[in-house]
C-alpha cells in the first residue's frame, strides 16, 4: 500500500526486499569527498625597519623618529597565509603551539587565548588580524564583507602627525582642502596650549568654514621617556571652549585615558565633541567609557586596543547610542587596512583617519611593507575603496622586504 501523500518515506528494515531499500552509496561517497577543515601549520613573527632621513617629528614623541619599525605576523595553513601587523608581539615566542594544529575559523577560541596572552605580556591583536586575513583567503571573501559588508567605500580625513609653525600648517591645510579632504586633524603638544590654539586659528582662517578641523591633544598617554606634565580638567575645559569658538569638530584625548569620570564631565560641559580610547588595552576599559558616557567619538584601534572581533562589537554598541565609531589607524599599511576593513563593514562615521602629513609622513613611508601604498581614490572626494580581493586584499612580497629585516620590533 502506498504511503499517504506528503508523508515521509521510512527506511526499510533488513527483512524488506532489496529492491525496495534506499541506496545510500551516493551519500556515503559525497561525505567521503568533504575535506576536513584546514589547520594552522605555523605562526611566524618578523620585524622590519625603514630608516627615516629626514626624521619624522611625531607630535606625541619628544624624540625625532629616525626609523619606522614594523612587526609582521604570518599565519600559514596549507598553501594559504594570513598577515597582520602592529605591536612587537613581545612574549609570544614559545606559545605558537596554542594555535598550530587548530582550525583558523575557531576565532572565538583564538581571541580568548590572545586576551590571556595580552594579560601576561603585551598586545597580541596583530595575530588576530592575520587569522582574519587567512579566513578571508580561505573563503575567497574580503574581510570587509565577512564582517558585515556595509560598503567597500570609506570616507577619509587627513590626519597630520607633526607640530609645525603657524604659517606652515596653514599652507598644509590649504593643500589638503584642495585635495578633497573634508577634514584634517591638528596635533597639540606645546607646553603652553595657547601656541597650539594659534595654529588652529590660522588654519581656520586659511580653509574657511567648509572644512572640519579635528584636534588631538595627545594627553591620554605618553611615550616611555616622556615625563612632561599633562593637562588637568580645567585646562582641558578651557581649551575645549576655545576650540568650540573656532568650530572644531572634536577634541581628542584631552585627559588621561583612564579618567572615565573626568572625560564624562568634560563631555557634559564642553561644546565640542570629546574623542578618545585609541589605545586602552582591555575591552573592559572601552565598556567603562560606555558606562560613564565618557565619549562622543570612540577611537579604539583594531590592532592596538580591541582586535577585529571586539571592534565590530564595540562599533555596534557605540553607534546604537548615537555616538561615532572612527578608530585610530596610525602605524603601517596593514594597521591602516585592518581598521579600514572594519569601518567599511560596520561604521557609519562621517570620516575615518588617514595618516598623511607630507613630507614627514607619506604613504610611501607609512606603507613600505606593502607592494604599493594606500592612497585615496583618484577623482573622488577623499575616500578609499577596498577591493574584492580575499582577506585584507594584499600579498606581502617577503623577498623584497628582506633588505629591511630587523632583529627586534621595539623602537
Amino acid at each position: 500500500m502506498d504511503p499517504p501523500a506528503g508523508s515521509r518515506p521510512k527506511i526499510q528494515s533488513d527483512t524488506t526486499d532489496t529492491n525496495d531499500t534506499i541506496d545510500t552509496t551516493d551519500t556515503i561517497q559525497q561525505d567521503s569527498m568533504i575535506e576536513p577543515p584546514m589547520r594552522i601549520d605555523a605562526v611566524e613573527i618578523r620585524h622590519y625597519r625603514l630608516p627615516l632621513d629626514p626624521p619624522f617629528l611625531a607630535a606625541w614623541d619628544p624624540r625625532p623618529r629616525t626609523g619606522h619599525t614594523v612587526t609582521l605576523v604570518r599565519v600559514c595553513a596549507g598553501d594559504y597565509e594570513g598577515v597582520g601587523s602592529g605591536d612587537a608581539m613581545l612574549g609570544f615566542a614559545g606559545h605558537e603551539h596554542l594555535f598550530v594544529g587548530h582550525d583558523p575559523f575557531d576565532i572565538e577560541r583564538h581571541v580568548r587565548i590572545l586576551d590571556n596572552l595580552q594579560f601576561m605580556y603585551g598586545r597580541m591583536w596583530p595575530l588576530e588580524v592575520a587569522l582574519w586575513d587567512l579566513m578571508g583567503k580561505l573563503s575567497g571573501q574580503p574581510l570587509w564583507r565577512l564582517l558585515g559588508g556595509r560598503s567597500a567605500h570609506v570616507p577619509l580625513y587627513a590626519s597630520c602627525g607633526e607640530r609645525r609653525p603657524v604659517a606652515a600648517r596653514a599652507e598644509s591645510a590649504r593643500q589638503l582642502k584642495a585635495m578633497g579632504f573634508p577634514a584634517l586633524k591638528i596635533r597639540f603638544h606645546a607646553p603652553d596650549p595657547r601656541e597650539d590654539l594659534a595654529v588652529v586659528r590660522a588654519v581656520r582662517d586659511a580653509i574657511g568654514d567648509d572644512m572640519h578641523i579635528l584636534v588631538d591633544a595627545n594627553q591620554g598617554w605618553q611615550m616611555p621617556w616622556d615625563t612632561g606634565p599633562t593637562w588637568d580638567f580645567k585646562t582641558a575645559l578651557w581649551v575645549a571652549d576655545a576650540l568650540a569658538e573656532l568650530g572644531v569638530y572634536w577634541l581628542e584625548e584631552p585627559l588621561d585615558r583612564r579618567d572615565y569620570r573626568g572625560l564624562a564631565e568634560l563631555r557634559r560641559r564642553a561644546r565640542v565633541r570629546i574623542a578618545g580610547g585609541e589605545g586602552n588595552r582591555d575591552f573592559a576599559e572601552q565598556r567603562e567609557y560606555l558606562r560613564h558616557d565618557s565619549l562622543d567619538v570612540y577611537q579604539a584601534d583594531v590592532v592596538w586596543s580591541t582586535g577585529v572581533l571586539r571592534a565590530r562589537q564595540l562599533a555596534h554598541e557605540v553607534q546604537a547610542r548615537g555616538c561615532i565609531y572612527s578608530p585610530h589607524t596610525w602605524g603601517d599599511g596593514l594597521v591602516l587596512l585592518a581598521n579600514l576593513h572594519v569601518c567599511a563593514a560596520v561604521s557609519t562615521a562621517p570620516f575615518v583617519e588617514f595618516p598623511f602629513d607630507p613630507p614627514g609622513w607619506t604613504p610611501e613611508r607609512r606603507d613600505f611593507i606593502l607592494p604599493k601604498p594606500i592612497v585615496p581614490d583618484e577623482g573622488k572626494l577623499a575616500r578609499v575603496t577596498l577591493s574584492d580581493a580575499p582577506g585584507l586584499g594584499v600579498a606581502i612580497d617577503w623577498a623584497a622586504l628582506e633588505r629591511w629585516r630587523f632583529d627586534r620590533g621595539t623602537m
